[in-house]
């Protein structure tokens, strides 16, 4: 077993940051995630690994800062929060653009606006739909607990590097101040230029060699032909992120005449609205999306083959709505999908959850 701790969710994204061998961090602090920098900072990771850890003039500047470490092949990572994440959209749109591997953590706030720094689901449309300009997507995985935070950074840098895409961790303040028992991950080493050469390909800025051409990083492309061949390059990409890359997790889904679609807090809180539920005599069950691109939609068409009702339970106004709908629809089913949810940095209750399915689907 490795180590435990008891930390805050900010924290351990942090920690793991340093214990996967991430190179550089570089971010602007905003509530509710301001403890990924603090704590970082509080490390010193450069006495221990050599990463750098920068506040820079702002979340613009963060984003840009990330384009150019992730372009020498580095091991890049910035977090934000719901506003900061919208500053940054233009600079993921060209590292997307430019195929560059790099981690954005978003500790989710109830928007719109400057809203609240109260926790909030409600940037899933910007994460998931890509947020920026241009046909893009990011890989986008949602954890529903501390442990989750930890195992996920070392995750989503594997994934940026295997398919040179930004990956984004997709959390929430609940999540970020929450403190839970967490088994922190082993140190690995920071990679070397030859490691990632060997392992990634020789894609990076790292130097040029007089065996091979100059490596340019760029997302400008003047010609419209190979533009659009880009364009059909990264669409081939990201269908094969739908093909391998799927995770969820099913619960008490074998007889569900119901089943409540949710992720992170919101999932937590449907764990306990099955019991209630199932206690009450209603067969219902839980689908936790893992990743939220690329969506669950197979097993999401398989579950409507068998299934009365859909009930999205999201901390937002039902943006994920859509993505179960089309799953259905896509699976040539005709199932009812219905929406509750809590805005503001209201978080939801089990009880409301059973009260909504009773309210919506089962009212004998």
């Amino acid at each position: 077993m490795g180590e435990l701790r008891l930390m805050k969710g900010n924290e351990v994204l942090a920690e793991a940051a340093i214990r996967c061998g991430c190179d550089g961090y570089f971010g602007y602090p905003i509530t509710p995630q301001s403890e990924v920098m603090e704590t970082l900072m509080q490390r010193q990771p450069w006495n221990e690994t050599g990463m750098v850890v920068l506040q820079a003039e702002s979340e613009v500047a963060s984003i840009n800062m990330v384009y150019g470490a992730a372009a020498a092949g580095k091991k890049a990572m910035t977090s934000s929060s719901s506003p900061g994440i919208s500053l940054m959209t233009e600079g993921i749109s060209y590292i997307a653009g430019a195929e560059l591997p790099c981690l954005i953590i978003n500790v989710q706030r109830g928007g719109p606006g400057l809203g609240t720094i109260q926790p909030s689901q409600a940037d899933y449309f910007q994460a998931v739909k890509g947020g920026g300009h241009g046909d893009y997507k990011l890989l986008v995985l949602a954890p529903a607990s501390v442990q989750e935070m930890n195992d996920f950074v070392d995750l989503a840098f594997e994934l940026a590097f295997k398919y040179r895409n930004p990956t984004m961790i997709l959390t929430d303040g609940a999540l970020g101040q929450m403190m839970e028992k967490v088994e922190l991950s082993e140190f690995k080493p920071r990679w070397t230029k030859e490691e990632i050469h060997e392992k990634w390909g020789g894609w990076a800025t790292t130097g040029k060699p007089a065996s091979r051409k100059k490596n340019i990083i760029t997302s400008l492309e003047l010609d419209s032909d190979i533009m659009e061949a880009n364009n059909r390059r990264f669409q081939a990409k990201y269908k094969q992120m739908e093909q391998e890359e799927v995770r969820y997790e099913l619960i008490e889904c074998d007889d569900a005449d119901y089943i409540l679609v949710a992720f992170g807090t919101s999932s937590r809180i449907c764990q306990k609205s099955v019991e209630i539920a199932r206690a009450q005599g209603l067969k219902v069950g839980l689908l936790r999306p893992i990743t939220l691109f690329p969506f669950p939609k197979k097993i999401v068409g398989e579950l409507a083959a068998k299934t009365k009702g859909f009930l999205s339970v999201e901390m937002n106004a039902g943006q994920m709505v859509e993505d179960i709908k089309l799953a259905i629809y896509d699976a040539g089913h005709n199932v009812p999908v219905e929406y509750f949810g809590r805005m503001g940095g209201i978080i939801p209750t089990p009880g409301e959850v059973v009260d909504s399915l009773k309210n919506k689907f089962h009212k004998e």
